[in-house]
């Protein structure tokens, strides 16, 4: 539900003064409606624009030079009345004639319609222009059934652009009927809106499906799929819109990329990624593409994708100056197609163990990697839910990525014939690079510091191991300075360290030290629950994480855990050819 609403009958209205108070430059407010700061020219036509509120920033964000002369806001998702589209046009009124514009519904062509008689009644010269770009609500025989939606955007910009350059009534009506027949759109919701005040959403999506065919005022879609990929998601975007294009139709096209409401801009960047090698293959010549929210429908979860169909008249009017809340640029030159000039990474030339024990500790401990790597993306999710409690919830993240990063460079560093020391190096450094934040970089240290106590030339043994783990925990403790109690992976890792040392020290063999200190690991993990965080965001929130444990002194105990398991097997500290080939084996099969 909406947060920020008070009284939801007036809300449309006490948005509308709010944000006429933000742009005193650019509108001024009038009942029902606001109007240019600055009008434009005597003689001037008029572009009138309007619609229900809840799709900001149409159509109050389309105000200015180069845009729209007035904009008429009705209710959410409700047509503005006949007496205020009347007495915006009047106000706005130039001289030199009136476009009104719209959307194709049944409420505004109503209200709308019966304005332009009346104005046309009091000797206003009135033309209308209903927007009906959406191909989801009618095949291309019955375009005038269609409604519109983003292509509002691309349509009135264009319209108001033709009426700055001292277009004719007569001109300005014929380049607003071109660039309508011209423009399309299809869009998908992955969840519904929700009405200020409500509290429950004008229509539901089921969990990780997808609405086909949407409609800006709450209505569902036509059809509905399971999420795609976003490879597959521009693909059935472009697909449907390039169907529409017209027999002889220039190849060069406008092109709006339109968030609905809470799909963030991240996303739509993903989205455009995979959306601009479609218009190369299909040669297609993007000339100064969006990508962002132009038209919305309050808190919807989708996005739509617009195309324009340009020829040299449209082209020119689509690239001149504009300033509005929605859309500020000068004249703009060259197409909207770049090619990243993206350096191929260097080859790490990795030095070949002088030994075959080197080189088979090498293949091993990328065994290893490969190992902790798999469990841990297996853990991602668990490990994320527990971090949200108290944290910002990309532990399980971060450990996944950052593990699968440095299982692949260990492998490549095992399979140039490097050895134990290098390629655990070189793992540490991929995994902080690519796991990124804290845990990130004190995993990276602490797994480098671990490389320093092994030899290129021999196989880990136990007291290699052992001073390793004590290594990589004294630098861990020195960089996040943190201490047992603190609720962090220090609470699982001194026990690992300290009773592996004394396992050890007791005669026990490498298995079972390590064993026992993974036990100790994972039962000091366990009881970090008891503890409130005094290290890093989580102190903040204290309270809440409270009997839960934390996600870092798990990841460390499941980590432990999983060497051991290694280690039992014969194959972190292999003690024959047998167990070499085993570990290459799992490196060839990706295991």
């Amino acid at each position: 539900m909406t947060k920020i609403c008070g009284d939801a009958s007036t809300f449309a209205a006490s948005a509308l003064r709010g944000f006429s108070l933000l742009h005193p430059d650019l509108v001024r407010y009038v009942r029902g409606g606001v109007l240019r700061a600055t009008p434009g020219r005597r003689g001037k036509v008029a572009v009138v624009l309007g619609g229900g509120s809840g799709h900001y920033p149409a159509f109050a964000g389309y105000v200015g030079p180069g845009f729209g002369d007035a904009a008429v806001a009705g209710d959410i998702f409700a047509s503005p009345s006949t007496q205020a589209i009347k007495s915006i046009a009047r106000q706005a009124d130039l001289g030199g004639g009136i476009i009104l514009g719209y959307g194709n519904y049944a409420g505004d062509v109503l209200n709308f319609g019966i304005a332009a008689d009346r104005l046309r009644e009091e000797g206003y010269d009135v033309r209308v222009l209903a927007t009906a770009d959406d191909v989801a609500s009618s095949d291309a025989s019955t375009r005038e059934k269609r409604r519109g939606i983003a292509g509002d955007l691309v349509i009135f910009r264009i319209v108001g652009a033709a009426a700055e350059a001292g277009l004719t009534l007569d001109e300005v009506e014929e380049i607003a009927q071109r660039v309508n027949r011209q423009t399309c759109t299809f869009g998908v919701a992955f969840d519904g809106c929700t009405l200020p005040g409500e509290k429950e959403k004008l229509f539901e999506v089921p969990k990780n499906r997808m609405a086909l065919g949407l409609g800006v005022h709450g209505e569902p879609g036509i059809d509905e799929q399971d999420v795609p990929d976003p490879e597959h998601l521009a693909k059935i975007l472009f697909d449907r819109l390039l169907a529409e294009l017209p027999e002889g139709a220039s190849r060069r096209v406008a092109v709006l990329l339109n968030g609905l409401g809470s799909t963030k801009q991240e996303e739509l960047f993903v989205l455009w990624e995979r959306l601009v090698p479609m218009f190369e293959k299909a040669g297609l010549t993007l000339v100064a593409p969006l990508v962002g929210e132009y038209v919305t429908s309050l808190d919807m979860a989708g996005c739509s994708l617009t195309l324009t169909w340009l020829d040299e008249d449209l082209e020119r009017y689509w690239r001149s100056p504009v300033e509005s809340a929605a859309l500020s640029h000068g004249q703009l030159s060259g197409d909207g197609i770049t090619r990243l000039e993206v350096p191929e990474e260097t080859e790490i030339l990795y030095m070949r163990s002088g030994t075959a024990q080197g080189r088979r500790g090498g293949a091993c401990v990328a065994a290893v990697m490969d190992h902790l790597a798999r469990t841990l993306a297996e853990a991602e999710s668990d490990l994320g839910h527990i971090d949200a409690v108290a944290g910002d919830g990309d532990h399980g993240q971060g450990m996944a990525r950052g593990s699968a990063a440095a299982a692949k460079v260990a492998r490549a560093a095992a399979e140039a014939g490097a050895g134990p020391a290098t390629v655990l190096a070189s793992a540490a450094d991929a995994w902080a690079d690519r796991a990124g934040g804290t845990s990130g970089a004190l995993w990276g240290e602490g797994l480098r510091a671990f490389s320093l106590a092994f030899d290129d030339n021999s196989l880990p043994d136990a007291q290699q191991l052992s001073g390793g783990a004590r290594n990589s925990m004294e630098r861990i403790m020195e960089l996040g300075r943190a201490k047992p109690g603190d609720k962090t992976l220090v609470d699982a890792l001194v026990p690992f360290v300290e009773t592996l040392e004394k396992a050890l020290a007791a005669g026990h063999g490498l298995v079972e030290a390590w064993q026992m200190g993974a036990q100790a690991s994972h039962e000091a993990a366990q009881a970090t629950r008891d503890l409130l965080p005094r290290m890093g965001r989580a102190k903040m929130h204290g309270e809440r994480s409270k009997g839960h444990p934390d996600a870092g002194a798990l990841s460390l105990a499941l980590c432990a855990r999983i060497v051991g398991e290694d280690l039992g097997r014969g194959l972190a500290s292999p003690g024959g050819e047998g167990d070499q080939i085993e570990a290459v084996r799992l490196l060839k099969a990706g295991r």
